[in-house]
């Protein structure tokens, strides 16, 4: 049955307007200014709404093993929670094991969301051991549907690659039209902060930050412009923090080069001093790059929307505060005596279009949290924008609703929220995925395994 959105108001990254959208079956067939129904039309009355594209969360870990643990939400909880928010697409992180081949990695991650994603996902590559065998595979993730790779300049002695490997992997990127994704933080540094507070007695929460300052996340962030710059390939900084990062950023666009970068969430609402708070409640704020300062959050907010940031994001990577009971897996309980132990890691999946849709107008809104992320890891324009031949992903929100952030409501599988008592105006009413109503208000429609493996095409520079 065809289904007609009627009388609302789209919004896309280049503006707003009053028009009907008509979807048969999983496509949007036709937009216009008046649509008639049929005697079999499905109208949704979309008054006093707004028409969004599904939101495209290209960051997320699902299902993650890490710590000696796991993240506690799987790709059904995830991606539900994800689709409660308004998201109906992300990208997931398929990471190579030590010794192990890239196809190993594909196939893991492909198993663990088999039957169990909820909304549809893609796949970048995670390479943290390069080899002759590795390097002659990367060239073949195309076949797999994967066009990014990512790198780790942080994490020393787990997932971490050195100068020589990050710089290989970017040569043969180039040739092949791949983008690479780095994590930018000075991992040598801070293995060696870390092991510095630890021998002085300095456990708490707080010095997880104060052993990864921004400075080395900004010296990072410039030496992997540089090295992309000199192999000549496009670069994807994820999760930037701290106005040194941007500015690095900054210089290499005003240059010409073909580098890009998000910010999360968690960076636009959340400072450093969260790690201060009594006991061990600092933990539930532990991540990385940590949290920073309130001028940070100013910058942040200001590149995204001045344009120096391309996409927003989650990094969504949740693990229980009280983890270990009641068939929960460990969680950050791991970390009470030592801050080297907390899993690194925040909730955030559910919230990031409710808390940034304030933050920006609202056609930049859905340019960086779901228009450009498609465009940049090739899912556009099947995802990422109201047009027509496009995946039916539909988000019915409403502009006036307000409400207030708290882990009693969420859907994340997860014991508290970092963004508890935050109040926000505006939130999803219905959301459809390929034209199938899988939220409506707070009834979950959806199923397991209704989620499709997104093969993606190059990635677009913007």
């Amino acid at each position: 049955m065809p289904t007609l959105f009627k009388n609302g108001t789209l919004i896309t990254a280049e503006g707003a307007y009053r028009a009907d959208i008509l979807v048969v079956a999983d496509k949007i067939v036709q937009i216009a200014a008046e649509i008639a129904p049929s005697e079999t039309t499905e109208i949704v009355d979309c008054t006093d709404r707004w028409l969004l594209p599904g939101g495209v969360d290209v960051h997320t870990h699902f299902d993650l093993p890490v710590s000696g643990t796991r993240s506690s939400d799987d790709f059904f909880s995830g991606g539900r929670a994800a689709a409660f928010g308004g998201t109906t697409t992300h990208i997931d992180f398929a990471i190579q094991s030590k010794g192990g081949s890239l196809q190993a990695a594909y196939e893991t991650w492909r198993a663990k969301a088999e039957g169990r994603a909820a909304i549809d996902y893609g796949l970048h590559m995670t390479i943290i051991e390069l080899n002759e065998a590795v390097a002659a595979e990367i060239p073949r993730v195309r076949d797999l549907g994967i066009t990014s790779l990512k790198l780790l300049m942080a994490y020393k002695g787990s997932v971490m690659v050195d100068d020589a490997t990050l710089f290989r992997v970017m040569q043969i990127a180039a040739e092949h039209d791949l983008l690479v994704m780095t994590h930018c933080e000075n991992g040598d540094a801070i293995a060696q902060l870390q092991a510095d507070f630890m021998a002085q007695g300095k456990r708490a929460p707080r010095y997880h930050a104060l052993s990864r300052p921004a400075i080395l996340e900004a010296e990072a962030t410039t030496r992997a412009l540089a090295l992309a710059e000199t192999a000549g390939c496009a670069l994807y900084v994820v999760h930037i923090t701290c106005e040194g990062a941007v500015e690095a950023l900054r210089k290499a666009r005003a240059r010409g080069m073909r580098a890009m970068g998000e910010t999360c969430i968690q960076y636009l609402h959340l400072t450093v001093d969260a790690l201060d708070k009594p006991g061990f409640e600092g933990a539930k704020y532990v991540c990385s790059p940590p949290l920073r300062t309130a001028h940070d959050v100013n910058v942040l907010r200001t590149a995204l929307r001045d344009g120096s940031l391309q996409a927003l994001s989650t990094d969504h990577c949740p693990f229980w505060f009280e983890g270990g009971v009641a068939g929960r897996p460990a969680g950050k309980e791991l970390g009470r005596d030592a801050f080297t132990k907390i899993p690194n890691g925040v909730p955030a999946v559910e919230e990031r279009l409710k808390l940034s849709a304030e933050l920006l107008e609202a056609s930049r809104w859905v340019a960086v949290n779901c228009t450009q992320p498609a465009r940049i890891f090739g899912l556009y324009p099947r995802k990422g924008a109201l047009v027509i031949g496009a995946d039916a992903d539909i988000v019915v929100w409403n502009p006036q609703t307000q409400g207030v952030i708290s882990a009693q409501r969420h859907h994340m599988q997860v014991d508290y929220s970092v963004f508890e008592g935050m109040a926000h105006r505006g939130a999803p009413e219905r959301v459809y995925l390929r034209g199938a109503l899988i939220v409506d208000g707070d009834q979950w429609l959806g199923k397991a395994g209704q989620g499709l493996y997104l093969p993606r095409q190059s990635s677009v520079w913007l």
